[in-house]
């Protein structure tokens, strides 16, 4: 057979699998299960794609640029959303939220995001010491050096904006150019626009009370449409994951993620500690652990799958308010701001494991106390502004690299592995913003209980 009918086959399949899950949907099995099942069915179709035709062969490829029509598809419809969601909920939130809470709100979910983006630092860099790793004897072959040499022209890129350019840079000149997504603090712009916005129709209710309700409903009325068409995507995600899934196995150079196998499992232990950690900080809060997994389970598989924390932002919401019982001011706050402040996975755990495997071999001992207090500050405060995109740890790791004074280059030899860690990483990063935000909303006394600790989970 040639290789367009092999190409067909798999387009088939591909096809009766979406209709087999499609019917599930019809006999009413919950939205989570067909989730979970659309996971296992992309990585089984997935593998065995690779088995048969071999990785990088030119079926796989034709197949998957296919299946891309599914996959990559409802990614971009997902972050074709995201600013909308973002401007419009947050707008919404403030102007339904009581102003004199607002500056409290958010305090409470940074410094959650933070602290725990902290203790993610710790935990990368102690696994990285108790597994041993190091950067000793890694030498990047031609294909990593040259990946290396573009990591180093956006490092010098990243050196030429000192600290305070890329705070003054959240200010968008133009909040419009900002509403496209272009740059890598567009999504804390169109935040800061937002907040502008809203506290300025709440400044006007006294003074010109007519035209602060006319806003007030237009944004209320462009919420629910918004929140409609978020409804929509949503419902398509087991079809998204199954394509997205079969993709990523399909296409992945296990050759290549055998030779740094001690670092995947390495960063999937610590990214397991860290999320172990979540639900412990849950209980010590009188929140049930077991009810947060089973409730956020679809959005989890989801962003292990996307590999994107903005794409997830609509589903890391309605879960929020829907299943988790946190405010809706809350939800929207944490999820945007999550996006881009405090990753734990891609900003807190993978720079300070690379961190701890350089530091020997440029003569510095990573479990010295002084070491570690200025890699947990740094990677901390550098969590600010990574892109809630596929590879934005690469660029955290640049940043804590070079605050360090570390050289860079392991970041390039990574390169082949980053797709296959950076699923866990992403799920991690969904878990800490969705743990921002039930906290933040808990301690407020915003938290609806009787939804958290409700046995039914609601549906898309």
């Amino acid at each position: 057979m040639n290789i367009t009918l092999y190409v067909i086959i798999n387009v088939i399949i591909m096809a009766a699998l979406i209709y087999g899950l499609l019917s599930l949907k019809k006999k009413g099995i919950s939205f989570t299960i067909r989730v979970l099942l659309a996971l296992v069915l992309g990585i089984v179709f997935g593998a065995a794609l690779q088995l048969i035709f071999g990785a990088g062969s030119e079926t796989i490829t034709q197949s998957n640029s296919w299946f891309d029509v599914i996959g990559t598809g409802y990614v971009r419809l997902l972050r074709m959303i995201v600013i909308p969601l973002i401007f419009v909920s947050i707008t919404n939130a403030i102007v339904s939220q009581d102003s004199k809470n607002l500056g409290k709100m958010a305090t409470q979910i940074i410094a959650i995001l933070l602290i725990t983006t902290a203790i993610s630092a710790l935990i990368g860099g102690g696994t990285a010491k108790a597994f041993n790793l190091t950067s000793e004897g890694l030498m990047a072959g031609e294909k990593e050096q040259q990946a290396s040499m573009g990591l180093e022209e956006r490092l010098e890129d990243f050196q030429s904006k000192p600290i305070q350019q890329q705070l003054v840079e959240i200010i968008p000149i133009n909040p419009f150019y900002a509403m496209t997504g272009q740059g890598s603090s567009a999504t804390l712009s169109v935040v800061f626009f937002a907040v502008i916005i809203a506290l300025a129709t709440i400044g006007i209710k006294r003074t010109k009370p007519e035209s602060a309700e006319n806003f007030i409903n237009f944004i209320k009325t462009l919420h629910d449409i918004v929140m409609r068409m978020v409804t929509m995507i949503l419902r398509l995600t087991p079809y998204g994951v199954l394509a997205l899934m079969t993709r990523v196995v399909s296409s992945s150079d296990f050759s290549e993620i055998a030779r740094l196998i001690q670092f995947v499992i390495a960063s999937y232990v610590a990214l397991a500690i860290m999320f172990i950690i979540h639900l412990i900080i849950l209980m010590i809060f009188g929140l049930n652990p077991i009810t947060y997994v089973r409730k956020s389970a679809a959005v989890l598989m989801f962003a292990f799958t996307s590999r994107s924390s903005a794409g997830t932002l609509p589903l890391n919401i309605n879960n929020q308010v829907r299943n988790l019982g946190v405010s809706e001011g809350h939800a929207n706050l944490s999820g945007s701001l999550g996006t881009s402040i405090g990753q734990n996975g891609c900003a807190g755990i993978y720079p300070a494991m690379l961190a701890v495997m350089i530091a020997p071999a440029v003569g510095i001992n990573p479990m010295a106390p002084a070491f570690l207090i200025k890699l947990t500050i740094i990677t901390a405060l550098a969590s600010f502004g990574i892109a809630g995109v596929g590879g934005g740890a690469t660029f955290a790791a640049l940043t804590v690299l070079s605050a360090m004074g570390l050289p860079v280059g392991l970041v390039g030899l990574l390169i082949a592995i980053e797709p296959l860690i950076d699923m866990g990483r992403t799920l991690l990063n969904v878990s800490g913003s969705m743990l921002a935000g039930v906290l933040s909303s808990k301690f407020m006394g915003e938290l609806d209980t009787d939804i958290y600790n409700s046995s039914t989970i609601e549906e898309v």
